[in-house]
């Protein structure tokens, strides 16, 4: 009796079942559908209307005033407004995927609403032309729409995420032949990937996109077409014809099928229902056309929507929510009346069962062999019910089922079970979204979560959430942040309480993001209350410095340790307070003070000398000036004695008196002193000479350089102003006249007196220059027979050098002349006989 009261709600269209079960009674109350204006959205949405502003309606107790009005499928009220928006007739609206009120006036403005009826910000346009020639008709699909204006002219939003419209190619038609019709082919179904616009126009259909217009004759469709359905899956047309037939075909516009209807009025709406047949609805008849020219109707008395679904069509009316869905295969083994099929016999065995019957095990002893499929069929068949009692019966019968079943998965039961748990929640008429299973599939559970927490519904979400073993967290912030803004007459205190009750429930959240949305709202105490819970300073820090809270941001960021942070945070209190009230900020945190220095040092050296100067770290501003000096130097224009030298021994004799303020750095400040002395020298010498090559050389290297140009007096000078030593004198001499070759003034300068290191600067500087014979001057003068030893060694006189060298009686010297004059026979021998001689003595 069960399977005859099921199967009599069905309607047979060929060979299949169609079934139209009521989802609710609608709760609302004195609304006419056909005096309005309805936008549904699919996926069980909620249902928005205005009043029709292009029909002439009487009013009743209502104000003249149109308002927007948001329900849930079960006529339970979600928001209102009034609708004070300019730009002329509303032509349309539709709710995008995310749920997204879209209206588009006359003159193109685009006003978004979200579910609770506030306006998103900011109105959008469709553009200049569609403003100046007025929209007269648009088709929605997804999160695009196409608009037509009076011109004929198509101008398409691809994504409302990123509203950019632009127009489509012309299609040649002007405002006095405006199409019959118009319909959209999705660009995720189309070869381009742009979306594809289908035109009933003249005798033919136009396909129009961005680049080009496709020209469909009257030939290849066989008429006036009047009114166009896309399928969902973008790949069948169903088109009304003048001469009310209604033909079928692919978008290739090959013919499936017709069918003749009695009407030739094209309908008020028509619709796929799934891909197996197609809704037509005149005034008071819906008609459902399948295959091989079969239909079957219903009557209505009242004006209904059709809301395609993926998986049927929702019908709605001024009093019900109906479902129109082709019955389920397993629903149909399982309830068919006369049905012999494995799972029905389960189910019918689970009755028997019930009442004590043997008839149970017959039954199952029938099925053995099919018994899995009969328990896979009645979970398919329950996903597929939205009666709950009838759920409750087919889980019991694959439960029962299973029980005899070795090798079938234990775990589908509990899927099923918890796919319909959520499903059944979601379906309550307080939460009012109606989803059947595929829907549910296809939207997936993170989706229909998010959508919940858009309605406010956050204790639904949040044990979906925990049901379904999903992050809970989006749940918790989005109530949180809702929370704060419903709760301006709660103290904060208490307020902060109340959210960390909630907060703490999920590891890992964002309290910084919450604080954020609480300091938009204008509860600045109440954001730096929540930050302070903040476990992640990369997130705290920013918050902070937003709310204003610049020392505590300071504090955080040193204690973490980051740099980035804390450079971060220092550039934002630099721009913000006064230079003396920054020092004294970051002078108590010694990170915060050491990176400050570290960046100033590169980029901000004069903030850098206040600061030390600030703190009283005289030397720091020393050594910061005798830097400046430095990098004035390499300024192009500081050399070829120009007066920029002027100012740099200035800057260093500032940083003498620094230094010489302070006990701990006499030698800095003697070095600084010299410095500015030197500097002033060789900046005279390059004026005198005219020559650019003495300023930031040194001693030494001035000292040279004057002798080498023949100015002795200059060298003298440099000479006692920094009490050059005796030998150090001696040897820049005798290299300088080496340089210039002046070997009758090197020999002068060795008679002048004894040199106090001897001959040896001599021999060296002329060896160095390869001048063997000048060398020879003053090799016999060394003192030393060791040096003299190597010296002739190096200008190759071997017999020379082994005379040297047996005079200092030292073997090892000779050993190492030795090798020094391998290749040499002769001279190997000289060195070997002597060192002979020497072991024989016992020298070594």
């Amino acid at each position: 009796m069960a399977n005859v009261s099921v199967a009599a709600e069905w309607q047979l269209l060929i060979n299949r079942y169609y079934r139209k079960p009521e989802l609710y009674p609608m709760r609302w109350k004195h609304i006419d559908l056909s005096r309005n204006k309805v936008a549904c959205a699919p996926f069980g949405g909620p249902i928005a209307i205005i009043r029709d502003d292009s029909k002439i309606v009487q009013l009743y107790a209502e104000s003249a005033l149109r308002k927007l009005r948001i329900f849930n499928s079960a006529g339970i009220l979600l928001s209102e407004t009034v609708w004070k928006h300019p730009g002329g007739r509303l032509i349309g609206m539709s709710w995008t995927e995310d749920q997204t009120l879209i209206c588009i006036v006359q003159d193109g403005t685009i006003y978004r609403y979200n579910v609770h009826c506030e306006v998103l910000e900011p109105n959008l346009s469709m553009g200049k032309e569609c403003f100046e020639q007025n929209v007269v008709d648009c088709v929605f699909w997804g999160n695009g729409v196409v608009c037509l204006t009076e011109a004929g002219k198509l101008f398409c939003v691809p994504d409302f995420k990123q509203i950019k419209p632009c127009k489509l190619a012309e299609v040649g038609i002007g405002a006095e032949e405006l199409p019959h019709c118009m319909a959209v082919i999705e660009p995720q179904y189309t070869v381009s990937g742009n979306v594809e616009v289908l035109l009933g126009v003249g005798s033919g259909i136009v396909i129009v996109d961005e680049d080009e217009v496709r020209f469909i004759d009257e030939e290849k469709i066989g008429g006036v077409v009047l009114k166009i359905a896309v399928s969902h899956n973008g790949r069948f047309l169903a088109c009304f014809m003048h001469d009310g037939r209604l033909v079928v075909m692919n978008t290739e516009f090959r013919d499936f099928f017709q069918y003749q209807c009695e009407s030739a009025l094209p309908p008020e709406q028509m619709a796929w229902c799934g891909l197996d047949s197609v809704l037509l609805y005149w005034d008071d008849v819906l008609l459902m056309v399948g295959p091989s020219e079969d239909s079957v109707s219903y009557i209505y008395d009242e004006p209904v929507i059709f809301i395609p679904e993926c998986d049927g069509v929702r019908i709605l009316s001024n009093t019900s929510m109906e479902f129109v869905q082709r019955v389920p295969d397993s629903t149909v083994s399982i309830f068919k009346i006369g049905s012999t099929s494995p799972a029905s016999l389960l189910f019918d065995a689970l009755d028997h069962f019930d009442r004590r019957s043997a008839k149970a095990d017959e039954n199952l002893r029938l099925i053995r062999a099919s018994l899995p499929e009969a328990v896979e069929a009645c979970i398919d068949a329950a996903g597929h019910e939205f009666d709950v009692s009838r759920q409750r019966m087919l889980l019991r019968a694959a439960s029962y089922g299973q029980a005899f079943c070795s090798n079938f998965q234990r775990d589908h039961i509990q899927e099923m079970c918890k796919t319909l748990r959520v499903l059944n929640a979601v379906r309550d008429p307080e939460i009012g979204i109606p989803l059947s299973i595929e829907q549910y599939k296809l939207l997936s559970a993170p989706i229909l979560i998010g959508r919940l927490i858009n309605a406010h519904q956050h204790l639904l979400a949040l044990r979906i959430s925990e049901y379904v073993g999903m992050n809970q967290e989006v749940v918790i912030m989005h109530w949180s942040c809702t929370k704060i803004t419903a709760s301006l007459a709660i103290p904060d205190a208490a307020l902060l309480e109340i959210l960390l009750d909630k907060l703490k429930l999920c590891k890992g959240i964002s309290y910084a993001a919450v604080a954020a949305h609480a300091d938009r709202s204008g509860r600045r105490k109440l954001a730096a209350m929540l930050v302070d819970h903040e476990p992640r300073s990369s997130k705290q820090v920013p918050l902070l410095l937003s709310i204003a809270e610049e020392d505590t941001a300071l504090m955080k960021a040193t204690e973490s340790g980051d740099a980035d942070l804390v450079y971060l945070v220092l550039f934002h209190i630099w721009q913000k307070r006064p230079a003396l009230e920054f020092f004294g900020t970051i002078q108590a945190r010694p990170l915060a003070r050491d990176l400050f220095i570290a960046y100033a040092r590169c980029y901000k050296h004069e903030f850098l000398k206040d600061f030390f100067l600030s703190t009283g770290q005289l030397q720091e501003v020393a050594f910061l000036l005798w830097k400046d000096s430095w990098e004035l130097g390499k300024n192009p224009m500081g050399s070829k004695g120009s007066p920029l030298h002027g100012p740099r021994i200035k800057l260093i004799e500032k940083a003498h008196n620094l230094f010489s303020e302070t006990k701990e750095h006499t030698f800095e400040s003697k070095a600084a002193e010299e410095h500015a002395k030197l500097l002033r020298i060789q900046h005279e010498l390059e004026v005198s000479t005219k020559q650019p090559i003495f300023v930031d050389s040194s001693i030494s290297d001035t000292i040279r350089t004057c002798i080498a140009l023949g100015n002795h007096r200059a060298a003298m000078r440099v000479k006692t102003e920094f009490k050059v030593s005796e030998k150090r004198w001696y040897w820049l001499k005798v290299f300088a006249l080496v340089t210039i070759r002046d070997w009758e003034a090197l020999e002068k300068f060795s008679k002048e007196k004894r040199p106090p290191m001897g001959f040896r600067p001599f021999v060296e500087a002329c060896i160095d220059v390869d001048e063997k014979a000048e060398a020879l001057k003053y090799i016999p003068k060394l003192a030393d027979p060791r040096e003299r030893a190597e010296a002739y060694a190096r200008i190759g006189m071997a017999k020379e050098a082994a005379d040297a060298a047996s005079q200092a009686k030292d073997g090892e010297l000779l050993g190492r002349l030795k090798l020094s004059f391998a290749q040499n026979t002769a001279a190997s021998s000289i060195f070997d006989t002597l060192r002979d001689r020497l072991s024989f003595q016992g020298v070594s």
